[in-house]
């Protein structure tokens, strides 16, 4: 029984095997991708059987997902070329956008690698800011918005995140959190306006759904960092409350929204906690200011004493130059 174990083993992790695995993966992970994001019908979003084959794909091995997260790269960036596939690209896009949230781990990991800029091609699957417009507008337009969006939203950390995780952060990151996640906000402020009915186009409205809840989301974690931030407001620097500042002012900035486009605005109780906040951290702002001035003309002061301490003394020198002379303060 043993000696067929270790035959089992050897074939398995032979290079031939490996090879084989991680062709049939490939092929599996392409497949399904074509199976979730058909040309036609082009306004029907991805179904729910091929999404939970999609999902399946991160309860397998490390070959699985890194197939699958290259088969959605590939053919997102096949659907951006030329004149452009706007349906199948924003297919793509709401499928990436649903294994990010709902994926195992080791799948959204993988997405990660997939869709960040690469440090040495530059190559970005999410750069498509010049997507072309004039074979489907409604639907290329929403292609540049969920990509810009979907660039956005791999910045924040993960928001499942409970309060006792913000009480252990230190400053400097909780105000970079704060500020991921005000980012959010103001990408999906950028939402096209609605030009279809639901019934016209499901695909649409399922991006417009998909964006709804990352605006949710966003402004869920950013009330509760502005909580936590008025808690600990006095302990900033005047860099951390220059930047806090800053970053106030954005979720300010994000209440305003489309007349025709309600929802895509932070709520407003929301905004005015931001508001009373940004006020604070400004008298915050204001101390530290003062604070810095006054130690500056303190060590400006002390240093011009010093000086002239030093140019009203005698210098002695002990090289065999001086013969160990006293210099009056006179001669130099």
């Amino acid at each position: 029984m043993g000696i067929k174990l270790l035959r089992l083993a050897a074939t398995l992790l032979s290079p031939g095997a490996t090879a084989s695995t991680s062709t049939a993966s490939a092929a599996d992970a392409h497949s399904a991708v074509l199976r979730a994001t058909p040309h036609h019908p082009s306004t029907a979003p991805p179904s729910g059987h091929h999404l939970d084959a999609l999902l399946a794909f991160g309860r397998g091995s490390r070959l699985s997902t890194e197939a699958l997260a290259s088969a959605l790269t590939d053919r997102l960036r096949a659907a951006s070329s030329g004149h452009g596939d706007a349906a199948v690209a924003l297919k793509c896009l709401v499928v990436l956008r649903i294994l990010l949230a709902r994926g195992a781990f080791i799948l959204r990991d993988q997405l990660l690698v997939a869709l960040v800029r690469h440090p040495a091609s530059g190559r970005n699957p999410l750069a498509l800011a010049a997507f072309p417009l004039a074979r489907s507008f409604a639907a290329a337009s929403w292609v540049r918005f969920s990509a810009r969006l979907l660039e956005v939203l791999l910045l924040p950390p993960d928001a499942s995140r409970d309060a006792e995780y913000l009480v252990a952060l230190p400053n400097p990151h909780l105000v970079s959190e704060l500020a991921a996640f005000a980012s959010v906000a103001a990408a999906v402020r950028q939402a096209p306006p609605p030009s279809c009915a639901p019934q016209a186009n499901a695909l649409i409205w399922e991006a417009v759904r998909l964006a709804e809840e990352d605006r949710v989301t966003a402004e869920r974690n950013i009330a509760a960092r502005v909580r936590e931030m008025g808690e600990r407001l006095d302990t900033l620097g005047l860099a951390d409350a220059m930047e806090l500042v800053c970053v106030l002012k954005r979720v300010e900035e994000s209440a305003a929204s489309p007349p025709e486009w309600k929802w895509a605005g932070l709520d407003e109780a929301v905004v005015a906690d931001a508001a009373r906040l940004r006020e604070r951290a400004e008298e915050v702002l204001l101390r530290r200011t003062e604070q810095d001035r006054r130690l500056l003309r303190r060590d400006s002061g002390a240093s011009a004493s010093a000086r002239v301490a030093v140019r009203g003394a005698d210098v002695r020198f002990g090289s065999s130059r001086w013969g160990g002379r006293t210099i009056p303060a006179s001669l130099y």
